[in-house]
């Protein structure tokens, strides 16, 4: 809420710049980044990847009301898509109401693997291999001095023994490695590439591939939430109505594929958003999510919904969670070094949490609209806004355009522009 009393989302831009860089002590120069100005040029794009022409800008917005483990949290998004950020921070709201979002997160322990063909004898490989843990973590230990001094580095030594189908049967070392409050892609796979002679001469086979594994199973962050069951119901719909559709919704997701699919990614419109903004790998934490989904051997939902004796609605998302909050994008993308001060985050495992926060927030947010009043309702009156733009209406004919359009349920470009036209010749 404003000095004036407005809530965020009736602010104008400006105005909201201006009441985060007073939550966040932001200077004029960063002030002007989150406006998209002396932020990442052509230039330092050229430096990042190959072939760069240019930048990409995607919109950038601040979801409220997010409580997370008793501490009030700004919580960034970068999406193209309509009612997502509305939906998290309502939800979020609602979530406040039961004491907020209550998260937990592993050890950041990444997994580094080493696949090892023409293995004369596996079995006796593999015993090799792990009567030789200490030497190998030793060894794993040099990779990078400075994570080590900072109480990470190599924990573990695994073996595994894989028979496929076609071909002979080899061997993949797991090295489990603390990376602390990185992503840890670069320190993990510099790691095993240091190992991997060893591994050689231990297992008399042959080091293939040699990287880490985007299946970050022992990096798990969860958050759980309990909506006060009066807080569910609205317009038409009572409290038990709505809760009971929820937790109907959910079920549908844990027993279908086809289901689960859409259900989680509908979570993942919440967690990309926010790991996109943080400067973050959204691919890697995109594919341990589904993996992790399917880790029984069948897809299912990363999320589970259920109401306690009071009869109040319980959420919890439990999912691989590999972000960090030094090295890559955070070093020099300008706008992720303000969004990073601007969430006043001290660990990668706390920047975690809020990312599982607010993938639960939205997969609420969908299962409510899906079992109530259906999921266009409130998307479309969003969409229209993006219709309104395209068609050509100025800043203040885009509301009015939109809200036509939605009156008269009728959201196309070609009615749009109609309707500017008829507007145009009454004046």
């Amino acid at each position: 809420m404003s000095s004036s009393g407005q809530k965020f989302y009736q602010l104008n831009i400006s105005e909201r710049i201006a009441q985060l860089a007073e939550q966040g002590g932001l200077t004029a120069d960063e002030q002007q980044i989150l406006q998209g100005i002396n932020t990442l040029t052509a230039e330092n794009a050229d430096h990042m990847i190959e072939n760069a022409v240019g930048i990409f800008p995607m919109p950038l917005g601040f979801a409220q009301h997010f409580v997370v483990n008793g501490r009030a949290v700004l919580v960034p998004m970068v999406i193209e898509e309509p009612s997502v950020v509305a939906g998290a921070s309502f939800m979020a709201k609602l979530a406040q109401a039961g004491g907020g979002f209550t998260t937990h997160t592993d050890a950041p322990e990444m997994i580094g693997q080493v696949q090892l063909i023409g293995v004369p004898d596996p079995e006796q490989a593999r015993e090799r291999i792990l009567a030789g843990k200490d030497t190998l973590l030793k060894e794993a230990a040099q990779a990078d001095p400075m994570l080590i001094s900072l109480g990470g580095g190599p924990r573990d030594i695994e073996v595994r023994i894989l028979s496929p189908d076609e071909g002979d049967r080899f061997l993949v070392v797991h090295l489990i490695y603390d990376v602390r409050d990185a992503m840890g892609a670069n320190a993990v796979n510099t790691a095993v590439e240091r190992i991997a002679p060893l591994l050689e001469s231990l297992s008399g086979g042959k080091a293939l591939l040699r990287i880490l594994s985007n299946l970050a199973d022992r990096r798990l962050a969860r958050a759980t939430c309990t909506i006060p069951l009066e807080k569910l119901g609205f317009e038409s719909f009572s409290p038990e109505e709505v809760r009971d559709g929820i937790i109907d919704a959910y079920r549908f997701a844990a027993t279908d594929p086809y289901r689960a699919a859409t259900h989680n990614k509908g979570i993942m419109n919440g967690v990309d958003a926010v790991v996109i903004a943080t400067g973050n790998d959204w691919r890697a934490v995109e594919a341990g999510a589904h993996a992790y989904a399917a880790r029984s051997g069948r897809y299912t939902s990363l999320s589970t919904w259920s109401k306690d004796e009071q009869g109040n609605l319980i959420g919890s998302l439990e999912m691989p969670m590999a972000v960090g909050i030094v090295g890559g994008a955070t070093r020099v993308h300008p706008t992720v070094k303000v969004i990073l001060k601007l969430m006043n985050i001290q660990t990668a495992a706390e920047l975690a949490g809020i990312i599982v926060s607010v993938g639960l927030a939205q997969n609420l947010a969908a299962l409510r609209a899906l079992a109530t009043e259906g999921i266009q309702r409130g998307h479309m009156s969003l969409h229209a806004r993006q219709i309104a733009v395209a068609a050509g209406a100025s800043s203040d004919l885009v509301d009015p355009l939109a809200d036509q359009m939605v009156k008269e349920k009728q959201i196309s470009l070609q009615r749009a522009q109609q309707i500017l036209l008829d507007w145009q010749n009454k004046e």
